[in-house]
């Protein structure tokens, strides 16, 4: 029984860069050995096991065997006869086909340690295609090294366009999407992910909603870039690197995809006509709740939010209301940023001044503050309670504006 150190943990040992979380695999070993060793059995679809002391992963040497579509249907062979490079032959990418003994000893029988070196992107071998998911990691794993000079093999993306034409990535489940979208979204370099899937074609299964932008232009005296499908990546490369913010930002202007031609470049109704696309998407994915919330409210809010500093007091409290900005002040923050990304996501024109995140900050201040005790004390009370804290709150904001304006 030999246990290695593998995957991601050795691949950014190598990059010198911080090592997070680290895998092993077990040569020579069967689950039953491992039970006895104190190991908690945890995988359902490979035999995967926790260390009892460390928590960490530890996976059984297996060989796998296409039998289906998608990311399952895999007959797995997990026996004390598997080799290391039997197993390593396996994983996707030769940047993390390495394995590292416990005296540092490093196996690299695929090339791996050559490739870091060169910033090559490159599948092991054509079992890469049997995974349709892997398409994704490598978008994914491109984002996350774009900034050190990483690219794609040429014949790694051939590959990827072919599996996409074979259809297998329509067989992929939204749990598994959903995985790699929300982890690829706030790496170093998300436009680079959208990228990569529009390359090879996947972009058009997974999310056509957002593939229909590139092409359809925009005023250019207000987008110089005048694509749509780039300034949705520009605004993702301005923003700043949190979840909610970013895939709310991906999503912000799907409603241009399906303005009438001969209304552009205008996109006249394009925050409503989105909403429904919006939603189309979050329920495919499956994406948690208040992920969908904040991306419904950008794409409904973002241009009150770039006119705010125009907009009447009244319309002002009907965003915060609109945006439940009272009583969710971190999904309100979450939407001024995303608002600011989307301002400054256009090119040329990303460092204008953007005051408009810090007069809402002030506005929804000034309404948080007007509170119904005084009013309950003058005998408001019921649906006049209601109609009188909404007035002294417009009132706030009036005295906010009038302030921020002089």
């Amino acid at each position: 029984m030999k246990v290695y150190l593998v995957g991601g943990a050795v691949r950014d040992k190598l990059l010198r860069r911080p090592v997070c979380e680290r895998d092993w695999v077990v040569v020579g070993a069967d689950e039953e050995q491992m039970r006895r060793r104190g190991f908690k059995p945890v995988g359902r679809d490979f035999p995967v096991f926790l260390h009892p002391d460390t928590g960490d992963e530890y996976a059984l040497a297996r060989t796998e065997r296409k039998r289906g579509h998608g990311y399952g249907g895999f007959d797995v062979q997990a026996v004390p006869e598997v080799t290391l490079e039997q197993d390593l032959l396996r994983r996707d990418l030769t940047i993390n086909a390495m394995a590292e003994s416990g005296d540092g000893e490093l196996t690299d029988p695929y090339g791996g340690r050559a490739d870091l070196q060169a910033r090559i992107l490159r599948h092991v071998s054509p079992a890469f295609a049997e995974d349709p998911l892997r398409i994704l990691r490598v978008a994914r794993f491109a984002a996350r090294y774009h900034h050190l000079g990483f690219t794609i093999a040429t014949e790694t993306m051939a590959l990827m366009r072919q599996m996409v034409r074979a259809g297998e990535v329509e067989y992929l489940v939204a749990e598994r999407v959903w995985k790699e979208v929300s982890r690829a979204l706030v790496e170093a370099d998300p436009d680079v992910f959208v990228r990569v899937l529009r390359e090879c074609g996947a972009l058009s299964v997974l999310l056509p909603e957002l593939d229909r932008l590139f092409g359809v232009p925009q005023p250019r005296q207000h987008h110089p870039e005048i694509d749509t499908g780039e300034h949705v990546l520009l605004a993702l490369s301005a923003a700043p690197a949190e979840l909610p913010v970013r895939f709310a930002v991906l999503l912000h202007d799907l409603g241009k995809g399906v303005t009438p031609q001969e209304m552009l470049p205008a996109h006249r109704g394009h925050e409503m006509a989105g909403l429904p696309l919006v939603r189309a998407v979050c329920e495919r994915w499956h994406t948690p709740r208040e992920l969908t919330t904040l991306a419904l409210g950008v794409c409904q809010y973002h241009l009150h939010c770039h006119r705010a500093l125009t907009l009447r007091p009244q319309t002002l409290m009907k965003l915060l209301r609109g945006l439940d900005a009272l009583r969710r002040s971190q999904r309100f923050e979450n939407f001024l940023q995303a608002c600011e990304a989307d301002a400054r996501g256009r090119r040329g024109l990303g460092e204008r001044d953007y005051p408009q995140v810090d007069f809402l900050r002030r506005v929804r201040q000034a309404a948080a503050e007007v509170t119904a005790d005084a009013l309950i004390a003058q005998g408001c009370q019921g649906a006049e309670l209601g109609r009188a804290l909404d007035r002294e709150r417009v009132r706030a904001i009036a005295k906010v504006k009038e302030a921020y304006l002089a």
